[in-house]
């Protein structure tokens, strides 16, 4: 598949199973990206809502009424409307590293991100573990999301 990400797969796929729609209100219905029960992946963000970064500029918590998996990873929103702004979109929206601090990934170590210590660069957002964690990540943030992404494909799995 070459330098395809599993998130562009599972998007592409998404678009050629038939019935694939996401009508106002209601759960997307398809296999690769759906609604997961509270039994499924880990939640994201602590459950805070990943479109508020873009839309409203800061974290807001979002509930498991407005739930949507992507990646192995359950996000939550605060309204059927941001969540189908994800779905639509995944790519865009979905903090890099499934929500995993950038800081400590680039140091080898998967440690869950304060949704509440962020920053979006690039039109990406990332999130820390500590709220020092922007002002570090500014500093030097393309060698810092490179030694992330590196140490993030290692350690997906576990």
């Amino acid at each position: 598949m070459g330098g395809l990400s599993r998130r562009s797969v599972s998007i592409a796929l998404a678009l050629m199973l038939p019935g694939v729609a996401l009508a106002q209100n209601s759960m997307p219905m398809s296999a690769p990206q759906s609604a997961t029960p509270a039994t499924g992946p880990r939640v994201a963000l602590k459950g805070y809502d990943p479109v508020s970064y873009f839309t409203d500029g800061k974290p807001e918590q979002g509930s498991a009424e407005f739930s949507f998996a992507f990646d192995d990873t359950t996000y939550w929103f605060k309204s059927a409307e941001h969540r189908d702004k994800f779905a639509a979109d995944p790519e865009h929206y979905a903090p890099q590293f499934d929500g995993f601090c950038a800081i400590q990934l680039s140091r080898g170590l998967k440690v869950e991100a304060d949704p509440e210590a962020w920053v979006i660069t690039n039109g990406k957002l990332y999130v820390f573990s500590k709220k020092g964690g922007p002002a570090f990540f500014s500093k030097e943030p393309l060698a810092i999301a490179e030694k992330a992404s590196k140490t993030f494909k290692q350690l997906r799995t576990q």
